[in-house]
C-alpha cells in the first residue's frame, strides 16, 4: 500500500431542489388554492476520520466529490426529499485546507469526528407560500440555492506519541521492528526508508503506544531539501522524539547537530518537544569510544543520553522504561 499523505480535491454540495408551482384540483372543492410544495435540501459534503485508513490514497486520483441534489417540490404541498450527503472518510490526524484561501477548516484527530467542508442549498419555496390576500393564486416559486463548492487540501499528519528521528541508516527501521511487529524494509544503505513506518510497542499495563519512525531527515531538509520536509511535518503531533545516532558513523556528535539544526530551522513547535537521546549500534564499538561520546555529547546537550543495540535488543529495556516516564510526565501536563 502506498503512503500518500497529501492531496487535493474538489467538493461540490448538492443544489437545493427548486419549489413547485401547483394547485388544487378536487372535485368539490372550488377554489383550491396554491399547493406547490418546497423544494428538499442538497446534500452537505462531510469529512469523518476513520482508524480504519493509513493514507490519502483513495484521494489521489478522484478529484471531485459531489453531494445529490435536493428533489424539486411536488404537488399537494409535498416537500422534495433532501439530496443525500456526500461522506469522504480520511485517516485520524488530517487536516483540511481550503486551497484558496489557505484556511484551516478542520483538524480531524479522534474516530468518527467530522466536519462539514460544503452545505447544501436550501430549497426554493412553492407558490403555496406566497398566497396572500391580494394574490389568492400565486404562479410563482423560488428555485433551490446553488450548494457551495470548494478546493480543499487534505494534509495528514501521523499520530504518533514516539517520534523515532534520525540521518539515514542510524537503525530506525530496526529499532521499530525490534520494539513492534511492525517489519519495515532494512538495509545496510542509506534512504531505505521512503515512507513513516508505525509501530505499536505495548506498555507493562498492556496499552499500546504508537511509535513512528520518520524517515528522510539530512542536512538542509527543513529547506526541502531531500524527503525531510515531506515528513518532517509527521513529528508535530508526536509527544517525546526519540533521536537515534549511529556510533558506528565517522562523527556522531556532527550528526547529532545536523538533525538538532533541522529541527530548530522547520520550528512549528519542534526545539521545544521533549527528547531522549540513544546512541545506537554499540555491539560494533569499542566501551571507550563510547563513553568518550558520551561524555563529549553531554557537553551539549542536558537531555538522557541511552546506548543500545536494536540488533542484539541490549539496553531497550531500559530505555523504554525511561519513554514510558517521559510520557507519563507529558500526560500529567496536559491534563
Amino acid at each position: 500500500m502506498q503512503f500518500i499523505d497529501l492531496a487535493k480535491i474538489e467538493v461540490q454540495a448538492g443544489n437545493g431542489g427548486d419549489g413547485m408551482v401547483a394547485f388544487r384540483r378536487e372535485k368539490y372543492v372550488p377554489a383550491g388554492g396554491p399547493s406547490g410544495g418546497n423544494g428538499g435540501w442538497g446534500g452537505s459534503v462531510i469529512v469523518v476520520a476513520t482508524e480504519k485508513l493509513q493514507t490519502l490514497l483513495d484521494y489521489r486520483y478522484a478529484r471531485l466529490f459531489k453531494a445529490e441534489d435536493g428533489v424539486k417540490g411536488g404537488t399537494s404541498n409535498r416537500t422534495g426529499a433532501n439530496g443525500k450527503d456526500r461522506i469522504i472518510e480520511v485517516p485520524c490526524g488530517t487536516m483540511i485546507y481550503d486551497l484558496d484561501t489557505g484556511e484551516l477548516i478542520g483538524d480531524l484527530v479522534t474516530e468518527q469526528q467530522s466536519i462539514c467542508v460544503a452545505k447544501g442549498g436550501k430549497g426554493g419555496l412553492g407558490n403555496k407560500h406566497f398566497l396572500s390576500n391580494r394574490n389568492r393564486a400565486p404562479e410563482h416559486a423560488l428555485p433551490g440555492l446553488e450548494g457551495e463548492y470548494r478546493n480543499i487540501r487534505l494534509e495528514l499528519k501521523l499520530l504518533a506519541e514516539v517520534g523515532i528521528i534520525g540521518l539515514p541508516n542510524a537503525g530506525k527501521s530496526t529499532l521499530i521492528s525490534s520494539l513492534s511487529s511492525a517489519r519495515p524494509k532494512v538495509a545496510d544503505y542509506p534512504f531505505t526508508t521512503l515512507v513513516p513506518n508505525l509501530g505499536v510497542v505495548r506498555k507493562p499495563s498492556g496499552d499500546g503506544t504508537v511509535f513512528a519512525d520518520i524517515p528522510g531527515l539530512i542536512a538542509g531538509a527543513s529547506a526541502g531539501i531531500g524527503l525531510g520536509h515531506d515528513f518532517l511535518r509527521h513529528i508535530e503531533r508526536t509527544r517525546i522524539l526519540l533521536h537515534l545516532i549511529d556510533s558506528t558513523a565517522e562523527d556522531p556528535i556532527a550528526d547529532y547537530q545536523t538533525i538538532q539544526k533541522e529541527l530548530e530551522d522547520y520550528g512549528q513547535g519542534l526545539p521545544d518537544k521533549k527528547q531522549i537521546i540513544a546512541f545506537n549500534k554499540i555491539d560494533s564499538v569499542p566501551d571507550s569510544d563510547l563513553e568518550l561520546l558520551t561524555e563529549e555529547l553531554g557537553k551539549l546537550t542536558s537531555v538522557p543520553i541511552y546506548k543500545i543495540s536494536a540488533v542484539t535488543r541490549s539496553g531497550l529495556d531500559t530505555l523504554l522504561i525511561k519513554i514510558w516516564q517521559e510520557l507519563d510526565e507529558v500526560s500529567s501536563r496536559e491534563k
